[in-house]
């Protein structure tokens, strides 16, 4: 977790926030998955705020680690006095002395040191601790978090993009159709509907391709920001969406989750440090010993008189309005919520878990039907062109065997979506990477 937490502190140094997106994706650069996942954890701004909330977690570890040292501190002052008028039964003499005015001049250091105080700064230093290895668990949660989105954006784009290919298909497709019975009318084998019926699917799918292309276009612009640069210059996806199997059961994935998922870890850290920050609270009935020592110059005109002091002082807490009762009863209470709160969210990455399994089998069992769909439909699509050309077709069975086999490879494409996907979420409800 420390090299995870190094490695991204390291990036935020060497690569400015500032950077602009031209010097980290070159135009025209073809990206495949990891180099997206590359390019968020660098840009996104989620990453550099968990870093930065790491980085002042270990800053509050060494303000705990204060009270170890000693506290030492420089003083200076400087005092003009003039006394009070003497009644009007003072003496003379007194009157005389009373109009003049003297100057003090004081200087000097202190120094302090907490001896022992009943283990409230050790427990002070373990609960920071704590707490900054909650924040390291927050900063890999928001990391998986920021890899599942750029996955799902990044094979978003891949589906916009083949589902626009099969839109450019069918539009090619019915525009031969259309030269096809235009052929047919004019030799007068076939009537003027089957020109007409062809003009208007012709017209509909250009409607359907301008849906796609926009659709494809919007898919850019999540992906730009799922990966922290909006303003990303033009670049090529590397256009794999194959099909594999996920090998893993239901027991063993839930067995990883328990043991990698980062917002468990987080929630765990903070739990543990509930339980110290009861044993905080309960210092607040026991003294505190401390040291202290001095020197100074003080007098009313150079050289200043020296002196010193050295002391010890054991402050004992006697009453305090029940202030430490109520605060070791907040601490308890705030302890029962988060243990509340990690019961809860081991009992929603149980649920996580078992959804994303079984969308991931769903999945899986649906492209093999799905592609054989494709297969039948393209196959009908032959049957019925061919009845056409052979003048015992009519355009209906084409239009109805063409929108087939569109919706086929669609599904097709959103079956291998699907997949991907699936065990993307898989993966992020396992803790895995």
């Amino acid at each position: 977790m420390k090299k995870i937490i190094t490695f991204m502190v390291l990036l935020i140094f060497f690569i400015p926030f500032t950077a602009g997106a031209e010097e980290i994706i070159k135009k025209g650069e073809s990206l495949n998955l990891n180099r997206c996942v590359e390019i968020a954890l660098k840009m996104h701004p989620n990453i550099i705020a968990a870093t930065n909330t790491v980085n002042a977690n270990e800053s509050r570890v060494g303000q705990s680690k204060s009270t170890y040292y000693p506290q030492i501190n420089w003083s200076s002052s400087y005092s003009k006095t003039k006394p009070a008028s003497p009644s009007s039964g003072s003496s003379g003499g007194s009157l005389g002395r009373t109009n003049e005015s003297f100057d003090q001049y004081s200087t000097g250091f202190n120094l302090s040191q907490t001896i022992y105080d009943f283990g409230k700064t050790p427990t002070q230093v373990k609960i920071q601790n704590l707490n900054l290895d909650s924040s390291r668990s927050d900063l890999r949660n928001t990391t998986d978090q920021i890899i599942f989105t750029v996955k799902q954006a990044y094979y978003g784009v891949i589906q916009a993009k083949y589902n626009m290919i099969v839109a450019e298909d069918t539009v090619k497709q019915t525009k031969q159709h259309l030269e096809q019975a235009k052929g047919f009318y004019e030799v007068g084998t076939k009537p003027k509907f089957d020109v007409t019926k062809a003009e208007v699917d012709l017209s509909n799918a250009k409607l359907n391709l301008i849906r796609n292309e926009n659709a494809f276009r919007i898919s850019i612009v999540t992906l730009n920001n799922a990966m922290g640069i909006p303003d990303a210059p033009e670049y090529t996806l590397d256009e794999k969406m194959s099909f594999g199997k996920y090998e893993i059961t239901l027991e063993d994935a839930l067995t990883k989750a328990y043991q990698n998922r980062p917002d468990l870890k987080s929630i765990v850290s903070k739990r543990q440090a509930a339980e110290r920050s009861i044993e905080l609270a309960k210092t607040g009935y026991y003294p505190v010993l401390s040291g202290n020592a001095g020197y100074n110059w003080s007098g009313e005109q150079f050289p200043l008189e020296d002196g010193w002091n050295i002391g010890a002082t054991l402050s004992f807490p006697i009453f305090s309005g029940f202030l430490t009762k109520y605060q070791v009863e907040e601490a308890k209470a705030n302890l029962n919520v988060l243990k509340a709160n990690e019961e809860s969210l081991k009992q929603i990455i149980f649920l996580e878990l078992q959804e994303a399994f079984l969308t991931l089998r769903a999945a899986e069992d649906a492209i093999p039907t799905a592609k054989l769909g494709v297969e039948q439909a393209q196959e009908n699509l032959d049957i019925a062109n061919g009845r056409y050309a052979a003048g015992v077709g009519n355009p209906i069975e084409v239009t109805d065997a063409e929108v087939g086999l569109a919706n086929a490879r669609t599904y097709y494409i959103q079956a291998l979506y699907a997949d991907k996907v699936a065990q993307a979420s898989l993966e992020k409800a396992m803790g895995m990477r």
